[in-house]
């Protein structure tokens, strides 16, 4: 496993909406999948031609009109792309067939512990409506995944990666009912997928910390090979905020730990856990940068005023969001918190499994959620909405420089059969390909 690096009312109010740090910063089918052979490039020096790339934008007198895009060889030497060239004919290189090249995928927020995805389907249950009915439910559950969990594990992966993703930060279940099988199940999955797939885990207590009284065991998850402290609302589950979060920070503190906090509770609870994890960070200042927040609903119940007021208070401890992108909730209010400089990013949350059966693996299909939901229909903004599915990287800034791929950028790419980026989202076109640190690890051209 691999260690982490670490209501929109008119066109003028959207283009400044994605003038946010988040994706306009470079860089900062369900059917049948099957494992493609590694290629071995990855130590050696490899060339890939008629690569097509995005080269600035097009405008005419009032906004951005298309995208230019020209074709070039591409040298990748030990997982790094090391030259870009004219492009050439080089009988010995790999064709790209003029394929679009775009960053390769980063699910932000996913489960891979606890699916049905691999197995016979079946969907939600319409009779538990609740969270805590949920959990109580999943505590039947979960002892008929287990003994398929690390098998579908994998098979979420090659449906992941089918979709041009190559790097998840998954959920796993630490609870009195899997104990920490799960999540020993899911780091043998990513082991026998570590030349293919990175990933990083969050420590995640689905059923409470208080209330299913997981203290004990999230003190020894922490102790294992993860990258993040979970929680989940501590109001509705524990029925408090202060000691919920005062342990679960402590436990980020004392082992190193980054924190993930699931928060769904859109009332004046959900306000006050946002607030006190401020404060919280604020006191740590270690855990800026390292500390989000998943969902978080309440975003998008707020009035005007305490938005903007929470906003800054987020941007100001590098507090990050991660979001599915959500249809049928509360509209989040993904533009205002990019325009604050908030860390915004994507994931696919579950793609099939008791809690709703709708998810693709695909993170094009959450950009192209984006682009419907603020009617980003124009070049420019669905060219943005591309970076919510690769943690912030696109091939242009906002000023139509190419700013990736860059001489030492790592490999991993998709080569795309669309023109642009903006068409990629707008139509999900095909993943052709997929490349991670160098090696194919999906498809064929």
């Amino acid at each position: 496993m691999s260690k982490k690096p670490l209501n929109r009312r008119n066109f003028l109010s959207q283009s400044l909406a994605l003038t946010g740090a988040g994706l306009l910063a470079p860089s900062y089918s369900f059917g049948n999948t099957k494992d493609y052979p590694l290629s071995k490039h990855s130590s050696s020096r490899t060339v890939f031609k008629n690569v097509r790339m995005e080269t600035g934008f097009i405008r005419d007198e009032i906004e951005v009109i298309g995208t230019k895009s020209e074709l070039f060889s591409i040298v990748v030497e030990n997982g790094k792309v090391s030259e870009i060239l004219p492009n050439s004919q080089d009988p010995d290189a790999i064709d790209a067939k003029g394929y679009l090249m775009l960053p390769a995928m980063k699910d932000m927020h996913i489960h891979l512990d606890k699916t049905y995805y691999g197995g016979p389907w079946k969907a939600r249950e319409s009779k538990y409506r609740t969270v805590k009915e949920l959990i109580e439910h999943e505590k039947v559950v979960i002892p008929t995944l287990l003994p398929h969990s690390t098998e579908r594990a994998e098979k979420l992966i090659e449906l992941l990666q089918s979709k041009g993703t190559d790097y998840a930060r998954s959920h796993v279940n630490i609870e009195p009912t899997s104990q920490l099988v799960s999540l020993t199940n899911l780091q043998k999955a990513l082991e026998n997928k570590k030349d293919s797939f990175g990933a990083e885990l969050v420590a995640f207590p689905q059923h409470g910390i208080y209330y299913s009284g997981s203290q004990e065991l999230m003190k020894e998850a922490a102790r294992m090979d993860i990258d993040y402290i979970g929680g989940v609302d501590p109001y509705s589950l524990d029925g408090q905020i202060e000691k919920t979060m005062d342990f679960t920070v402590q436990l980020a503190l004392d082992y190193d730990k980054g924190l993930d906090i699931h928060l769904h509770e859109s009332g004046e609870s959900g306000l006050k856990t946002v607030q006190y994890l401020i404060a919280k960070v604020n006191e740590n200042p270690v855990l800026k940068g390292k500390t989000y927040l998943s969902h978080c609903f309440v975003m998008g119940a707020l009035d005007a005023k305490t938005l903007e007021a929470t906003c800054e208070a987020l941007a100001n401890a590098d507090i990050g969001i991660t979001t599915t992108v959500p249809i049928g909730y509360n509209v989040m209010p993904i533009p205002t918190m990019l325009d604050h400089g908030i860390r915004v990013m994507s994931g696919t949350d579950c793609v099939t499994d008791h809690w709703q059966p709708f998810g693709t693996g695909s993170m094009l299909d959450k950009a192209k959620n984006m682009a419907e939901l603020y009617r980003y229909n124009h070049e420019f903004g669905l060219s943005r909405c591309l970076g919510i599915g690769t943690k912030g990287v696109t091939p242009l800034d906002k000023s139509g420089n190419q700013v990736w791929p860059k001489v030492g950028d790592e490999a991993s790419f998709n080569l795309v059969d669309a023109s642009c980026s903006a068409e990629a989202v707008a139509r999900l076109s095909p993943v052709k390909q997929l490349y991670h640190k160098g090696n194919l690890v999906f498809g064929n051209i």
